[in-house]
């Protein structure tokens, strides 16, 4: 079934490429069934990469879905298009009187800053309280995640010693999870960040379950206990070259960092081994099928 999107928006063409199915929405109207609603919060500063990537993911499935992105009203992006924004975009104010089935936010390049310092944190509070009563499921990715953990409830972020860059192995905590359902007995999650949540606070809360860890980078999936917040502390969304063009961008600016781990083939940056991209396929399949379309009300305003 197929995901539904302005013909406009550079993700159409990049898809139809890939053989998945898209629809206008002239084309989806004329379609006799309720579709799922799912609004992404794209904080990430490369907006076209991150559209298409989590498009691509919310399309393996035979579900018709809906895609309204969100951008911050409070914070003017320096790396997308105004007019891109204008087009595609919505801003919560437009969009705080809706419901929705499902809702994706993103990681965004402000992990260092305090909570409080980011630009955007009030606007993005307002978003988080939102979700609460009017979508059935939320997903958070990376420092999307760590937001979301630290408002809810009030679980901080440290810094690391050093950037968590590679490609990772975990395991299941919770051996039957839906969310997990399919993955192998390891499976691998990239992860891009500087800092991460005290863990051992996540696995003591009574509202909070671990779902997969990994020797290497600690807390990679946990969720509420009601099932309404999924949090992504890595990137299972990424695209084959993205750590190879952030290493190289980073190298480029004189900093020092390790090539990304389990991720180039004996260190040559031109050769990529690729081993999530199952995983990410099947945690936004079962995420979108068990906590999203079997969960949410069939009108979609009786939404609480």
């Amino acid at each position: 079934m197929p995901i539904v999107i302005p013909k406009e928006i550079p993700a159409f063409g990049v898809l139809k490429k890939e053989n998945i199915f898209v629809m206008t929405p002239k084309r989806a109207i004329t379609q006799d069934i309720r579709p799922i609603e799912i609004a992404i919060v794209n904080l990430m500063p490369t907006k076209i990469e991150t559209e298409v990537q989590l498009m691509r993911l919310l399309s393996n499935s035979p579900l018709q879905v809906n895609i309204t992105l969100i951008a911050m009203e409070s914070y003017e992006s320096k790396n997308t298009s105004q007019e891109h924004l204008d087009k595609f975009y919505k801003t919560f104010s437009e969009v705080k009187n809706m419901k929705f089935d499902g809702m994706i936010v993103t990681g965004a390049p402000v992990e260092t800053l305090a909570f409080k310092e980011v630009k955007y944190w009030q606007e993005l509070t307002e978003i988080l309280n939102y979700t609460e009563k009017n979508v059935t499921s939320t997903v958070f990715i990376c420092w999307g995640a760590q937001a979301a953990i630290k408002h809810f409830y009030d679980i901080d972020k440290k810094t690391l010693p050093k950037k968590m860059f590679g490609v990772f192995p975990n395991k299941a905590v919770q051996k039957h999870e839906l969310l997990l359902k399919g993955l192998d007995d390891t499976f691998y999650i990239p992860h891009s960040r500087h800092t991460k949540v005290i863990e051992d606070e996540v696995k003591k809360h009574p509202n909070l379950r671990v779902l997969a860890e990994g020797p290497d980078c600690g807390l990679s999936i946990a969720k509420s206990k009601d099932n309404k917040k999924f949090f992504f502390f890595g990137h299972s969304e990424y695209d084959r070259d993205s750590l190879q063009k952030e290493y190289i961008r980073d190298i480029g600016k004189g900093m020092e960092i390790d090539q990304p781990a389990n991720y180039f083939i004996d260190g040559d940056v031109n050769n990529i081994d690729m081993r999530w991209v199952g995983t990410a396929n099947l945690l936004f399949y079962n995420w979108l099928n068990h906590y999203v379309y079997q969960t949410t009300p069939y009108d979609i305003s009786e939404i609480k």
